[in-house]
C-alpha cells in the first residue's frame, strides 16, 4: 500500500513540472500559425503588384534609384552665394594665374650688436671715478665726456710730461750752439716718452691743464649707451668696461637654420626680418662655417638697418629668405598654378579646391597637389589658369556643404 501511494506521489509532481512547459509550447505554436497567416495575407497584394510589372526589369528599377540618389548628391554638393554673402562669410575668390614659385626658407633669429659699430669704454690704468656725465639708455654725440676718473699713476705721467716738455721748450731755444747735440737728444726723447705715456693711459700727447691726476673718457663715435656697470666713488681696475657703446643705426641678426639648408643661402642674399607683425629688409652678410655640435645648426648673419630703432640686441624675430625656384618643381612653370595651402581641404577621403562654375555655384573639385613652397601649395592636377577658385575660407565652403547635404538626406 505504501509503494502505491509513493507511485502515486511522483506521477502528481510529473504531472506538475510537464503542465506549464506544455502550456507555454501551445502559446508558441499559436502566435507562430498567426503569423504566417499575416504573411500569406500581405504577401498576395505584393505579389500580384509584381506580376502587373512584369515588363520592367528588375536591373532598371535599381538603375533608376541610384540615378535618383546621385541626383540628390549633386544638388548638395554644390553651394550657391551671393556677393554680400561672400563677404559676411570671409570667403574671398580669385581667378588662378600661372606662377613660378620660389621656396621661402624660415629660420629664427636672434638680434646682436653690430660688432663693428660698437666700442667698450675702459680705463687703462687703475683709476678712481669721481665723475659721470652719461647714464644708461642716453644717445651721444662722436666727442663727448662720458665719466671723469683720477689716478695717481696719471698725475705722475702729466708731471713728467710737463717736465718733458719744458725742458724740451728750453734746449731748442738756446740751439747747438749752446747745447751738446746728445743734451738735445735726450730731451727730445724724454718729451716723446712722456708723450706716448700720456696717450698709453688716454691722456692728450701734450701737458694741457692742472697735473692733478684726473682725466675724462670721451665717445669716440656716436651711439647709445647699453651698459652702465659703475658707481661712482668705485674703483676700477685696468681693462674693465664702464661703459658699452653702440652705434644702432645698423643691427645683425643671427639666424640659426639646418646646416643642410645654408649651402642654399648665399653672401648677398636679400632677407626679411619680422619683429612684432613688422617686416624689415636685411642683406645676409655671410654663413657660418662651423655646425653646432648640440644642435646641429649653423648660424646665418643678417645685415639689417634698424629704421626707427625698432630692433635692440637680444631680440628674438623670424627671417625668411628667398632661396630662388625649388630644385623639386617641374620645369613647367609657365603652366604651373598654386594656392594658398589652407584653400586645400579634405573632403569625404579627397583632396579638393572649391571652384565656382559658369552658373556662379562653388563646387568641389578634386585636385592632385605638388610640393608646398612657402605658404602655398603647387597644384598638379584638376585646376588650370583662369579657373576661378576659393583662396580664403575654404573651411567656411566646405562647413556650408556640409550642412546642405545633411538636409537633404
Amino acid at each position: 500500500m505504501r509503494e502505491i501511494t509513493m507511485a502515486s506521489l511522483q506521477l502528481m509532481s510529473f504531472q506538475r513540472m510537464t503542465l506549464p512547459l506544455a502550456a507555454a509550447l501551445l502559446v508558441a505554436m499559436a502566435g507562430c500559425s498567426k503569423t504566417k497567416e499575416a504573411d500569406a495575407a500581405q504577401g498576395a497584394p505584393a505579389q500580384s503588384a509584381v506580376s502587373g510589372q512584369d515588363k520592367a526589369p528588375a536591373s532598371d528599377k535599381v538603375q533608376g534609384g541610384e540615378a535618383s540618389g546621385n541626383e540628390g548628391s549633386e544638388a548638395a554638393a554644390a553651394v550657391k552665394m551671393d556677393a554680400a554673402a561672400l563677404k559676411a562669410a570671409g570667403i574671398q575668390l580669385e581667378t588662378l594665374q600661372p606662377s613660378s614659385l620660389s621656396e621661402e626658407l624660415r629660420a629664427p633669429g636672434e638680434v646682436v650688436d653690430n660688432a663693428y659699430g660698437t666700442t667698450l669704454i675702459t680705463p687703462r690704468v687703475e683709476a678712481l671715478v669721481i665723475r659721470r656725465y652719461a647714464r644708461l639708455g642716453d644717445e651721444v654725440r662722436a666727442g663727448a665726456p662720458l665719466a671723469t676718473l683720477s689716478s695717481v699713476e696719471v698725475a705722475n705721467a702729466q708731471a713728467d710730461l710737463r717736465i718733458a716738455e719744458q725742458e724740451w721748450r728750453r734746449v731748442s731755444a738756446l740751439g747747438r750752439e749752446a747745447v751738446s747735440g746728445r743734451r738735445i737728444n735726450e730731451a727730445q726723447v724724454a718729451v716723446d716718452r712722456a708723450r706716448a705715456t700720456a696717450r698709453a693711459y688716454g691722456l692728450p700727447g701734450t701737458a694741457a691743464g692742472r697735473t692733478n691726476g684726473e682725466f675724462t673718457l670721451t665717445a669716440p663715435h656716436a651711439g647709445r649707451i647699453t651698459e652702465d656697470a659703475f658707481v661712482v666713488g668705485e674703483r676700477i681696475e685696468p681693462g674693465k668696461t664702464l661703459f658699452r657703446l653702440v652705434d644702432e643705426s645698423v643691427v645683425w641678426v643671427d639666424a640659426k637654420m639646418p646646416s643642410g639648408t645654408v649651402p642654399r643661402v648665399t653672401a648677398g642674399d636679400p632677407a626679411t626680418i619680422v619683429f612684432n607683425g613688422e617686416r624689415l629688409t636685411g642683406t645676409v652678410q655671410r654663413a657660418a662655417h662651423r655646425t653646432s655640435d648640440a644642435t646641429r645648426n649653423a648660424v646665418v648673419r643678417i645685415e639689417v638697418p634698424n629704421k626707427r630703432d625698432r630692433l635692440h640686441g637680444g631680440d628674438f624675430v623670424e627671417v625668411f629668405f628667398e632661396a630662388g625656384a625649388s630644385a623639386n618643381v617641374d620645369n613647367m612653370a609657365a603652366t604651373q598654378v598654386s594656392l594658398p595651402t589652407d584653400a586645400v581641404v579634405q573632403l569625404e577621403g579627397e583632396t579638393v579646391v572649391f571652384r565656382r562654375d559658369a552658373s556662379g555655384e562653388i563646387v568641389p573639385v578634386a585636385v592632385r597637389t605638388g610640393e608646398v613652397i612657402g605658404d602655398h601649395t603647387v597644384i598638379r592636377e584638376g585646376l588650370k589658369a583662369g579657373d576661378v577658385v576659393v583662396v580664403q575660407g575654404a573651411f567656411a565652403v566646405k562647413s556650408q556643404l556640409l550642412k546642405s547635404q545633411l538636409g537633404e538626406e
